[in-house]
């Protein structure tokens, strides 16, 4: 039996935790991004053992390919946003990311044959608008860090877009495990050839600070869909957004200009805008 209230609530605490995961990735500056990849999955890891050890079945995968290709998009996602909250205003950077929705909408018309109706195209387009408002285009450097935005949307697209025809075949516990342990292994290597830099007392609260609140969030966000069907409760994570914007200001002084507020404004309302009529 649903219970909406429970599923809005813990959906919306998945959204602050991520949003602070977000403001500890920018609070952890100067550390690579590869370390903060290494720390926000490898926590991860950690806190599913326990679970790992009372069920084995975990373990078992039943489609490698897909739990890589995942993992592939996952990571080059994460790099992405990584890179664009490091340069970025912290509700840029976010704004841009929330996009991943929309192209979740395209990848499944393309790849997995789903339907796409007007209002989705609608909807899409009303998004495009809004992140035009956001990334500014100047054609020139400057945009890059927004464009990183923006492609860490893409990857985060296609990567749920796997995770979709995977939960065919494995677990959700599953397919988080491999996502974190693959993305953790694979910045080792990185790391290494880079050099690992020691993280001094500021950045060591930063850098587990990512992985801890991307773990609840992680948490709640699973915890809130058996409560009520992830189509009627995604609507609420844009709450990351006003999350976002809130602890930007309050951190690092960061008051979103006309732009970003108009941009962020037009997203939320292409998300309910599609969120109204697919219920329907």
């Amino acid at each position: 039996m649903y219970n909406y209230k429970k599923g809005i609530f813990y959906i919306l605490t998945a959204a602050f935790f991520f949003a602070m995961m977000s403001a500890s990735v920018k609070y952890a500056a100067g550390i690579s991004t590869p370390e903060k990849i290494f720390f926000r999955n490898f926590v991860g890891v950690l806190i599913l053992l326990p679970t790992i050890t009372k069920d084995r079945e975990i373990l078992k995968v039943k489609n490698w390919k897909l739990i890589l290709l995942r993992s592939l998009f996952g990571v080059l996602g994460v790099l992405f946003n990584f890179y664009a909250i490091s340069k970025l205003h912290l509700a840029d950077a976010v704004i841009l990311n929330k996009l991943s929705p929309f192209f979740v909408i395209i990848f499944c018309f393309i790849f997995l044959n789903e339907k796409i109706t007007k209002h989705n195209v609608i909807s899409i387009f009303i998004a495009v608008i809004g992140a035009l408002f956001v990334i500014k285009p100047s054609f020139d450097v400057s945009m890059l860090p927004a464009l990183s935005g923006l492609i860490s949307a893409i990857f985060a697209g296609l990567a749920y877009t796997v995770i979709r025809k995977l939960s065919e075949y494995d677990r959700p516990q599953t397919i988080v495990f491999y996502f974190c342990l693959i993305s953790s292994l694979s910045m080792v290597p990185i790391i290494l050839v880079n050099g690992y830099q020691v993280p001094n007392t500021h950045q060591l609260i930063g850098l587990i600070s990512i992985g801890i609140s991307a773990s609840i969030a992680q948490l709640f966000m699973t915890t809130g869909y058996r409560y009520a069907p992830a189509s009627q409760l995604a609507i609420y994570g844009y709450a990351n957004i006003i999350f976002s914007i809130i602890f930007g200001i309050l951190i690092w002084n960061e008051v979103p200009d006309v732009y970003s507020i108009i941009g962020a404004i037009t997203i939320i309302i292409a998300g309910v805008y599609n969120f109204i009529k697919s219920k329907r």
